[in-house]
């Protein structure tokens, strides 16, 4: 099964549509589609082990590519995108650490971004890999250390997880928190998460048993409602029965965690970026300890929001009068704020413009030149100025299939299409000679502007 092919059969059961297991163990190394993947030059690092026959041991080839802020001395955490099952999926996952908008987060907390890309065969089973038992958790963390070891930062392998995972990644992330919840500040579970009793309908799926620890950790299960709120007949409308599940049973013994219904989609990531960042930015922000090596910080109860999990009404906590064991549990008033608007139509507001570019150069007719995305809204894409006035939008119409269209453009599985598009724009209108002055301005995905880069003036030679 492919989750990036979202085709119409009859509804299975959430753990039928994550595994599809072959006649035989398909433990082969799979090259192709997973041999094409952007360069790992600094600050982009890059390792891959192959698979192993050892029981107990991940049985899949994986690669792991972490992107490192420049300007960070010490990192204070990992942020951790993960795709989720199939070929499809598994190849988007070679393009998570490039992904400027994610990049924006971990940059802001000192975090490195990792994005694992396994190499599961088509049909193979995806529980080898997205049940962290299998022997996912141990290359994860083999990984960290050894991209330390890469990268100059060793302290890699000791900081705080968050975690980001899409269906199988969910129940990756989700299965994480339960073996790992000292480490993990916080997790978005995007349509999958862990099996907490026993499923007799999948007797070889083994349960995870909750631990107290794991009742501090923020989670989020985020599902679109076509994924069985209110579309009950599409493929994964089994992912809302699993999800109001392990939410219950998390959230009625105290656990932080909370719902957010996209209203749009069905199992694509469509627009959640625009939640789960700020999400993620806010448990970010409580829990990171100053120093790598530190326990974390518990989460602050002063502005604690509740709200009905498939409603669209967020209350602070001390004017909730319906039943909080059973409410989704939200860190603060702005991320409330934002919950209530992306459970509406997720048109997240953004009020702020983006980074202006920087470093804008000019080789002949060509401009290159370097931006950060907005961290709210990310980089919708450039409007080019030539000589004061507005010479061409690149791109010209930026395209997304599952949400805001994206500079980057966005796969199935919430990661930049390949080739990833360069920041750069060839002024075919240049007359031979003439001096032109270039300046770049950034949209960021609300269709906000910033401040023109610095410009800078040519003479054009053909």
């Amino acid at each position: 099964m492919n989750d990036s092919q979202p085709l119409r059969v009859p509804v299975l059961s959430l753990f039928t549509l994550l595994l599809a297991v072959t006649s035989d163990a398909t433990l082969r190394a799979q090259q192709a589609p997973y041999d094409v993947f952007p360069s790992a030059d600094p600050p982009y690092y890059r390792v891959r082990y192959e698979p192993s026959k050892t029981a107990g041991e991940l049985s899949y080839g994986v690669n792991y590519t972490v992107w490192i802020p420049r300007d960070a001395k010490t990192l204070r955490g990992v942020i951790v995108h993960q795709h989720g099952c199939g070929e499809g999926s598994c190849k988007s996952g070679l393009t998570g650490a490039y992904d400027l908008h994610w990049q924006a987060l971990a940059r802001k907390h000192d975090c490195a971004l990792v994005a694992p890309a396994y190499e599961q065969p088509e049909k193979a089973d995806c529980q080898l890999w997205c049940d962290p038992r299998n022997g996912s958790s141990a290359a994860f963390q083999r990984a960290l250390a050894d991209l330390g070891a890469k990268s100059g930062h060793p302290e890699l392998a000791k900081v705080p997880w968050a975690l980001w995972g899409h269906s199988g990644g969910g129940h990756w992330a989700g299965g994480m928190v339960m073996m790992h919840p000292e480490r993990i500040a916080a997790a978005w579970l995007r349509s999958g998460v862990p099996l907490l009793k026993a499923n007799p309908d999948r007797p070889t799926i083994k349960a995870h048993t909750l631990p107290d620890q794991a009742l501090m950790v923020p989670m989020m299960c985020n599902l679109g409602t076509k994924e069985g709120v209110t579309v009950k007949d599409d493929r994964f409308s089994a992912v809302w029965p699993a999800n109001e599940e392990f939410f219950l049973t998390v959230r009625g013994k105290g656990g932080l965690i909370g719902v957010a219904v996209d209203p749009l989609s069905s199992h694509d990531c469509g627009n959640q970026r625009y939640l789960a960042i700020p999400w993620l930015d806010a448990c970010l922000t409580a829990r990171l300890p100053k120093g790598p090596g530190e326990p974390l910080n518990a989460m602050p109860a002063s502005d604690i929001w509740l709200a009905t999990p498939t409603g669209n009404e967020a209350l602070p906590a001390s004017k909730f009068s319906e039943d909080a064991q059973k409410a989704g549990w939200l860190p603060n008033a702005a991320v409330a704020r934002a919950w209530m608007q992306y459970v509406k139509d997720t048109n997240v507001l953004d009020t702020t413009p983006p980074p202006a570019p920087t470093n804008l150069r000019v080789e002949g007719n060509r401009l290159s030149w370097e931006c950060d995305a907005d961290l709210e809204s990310g980089l919708a894409g450039f409007v080019i100025e030539r000589d004061g006035a507005s010479l061409a939008n690149l791109p010209d119409k930026a395209k997304n299939p599952f949400g805001r269209p994206l500079f980057q453009n966005l796969q199935y599985s919430d990661t930049p299409t390949q080739p990833l598009v360069a920041m750069q724009f060839t002024d075919a209108t240049a007359k031979p000679g003439a001096s032109h002055e270039y300046r770049v301005i950034a949209v960021n995905s609300a269709g906000l502007k910033s401040q023109p880069s610095e410009a800078i003036s040519v003479n054009s030679k053909h």
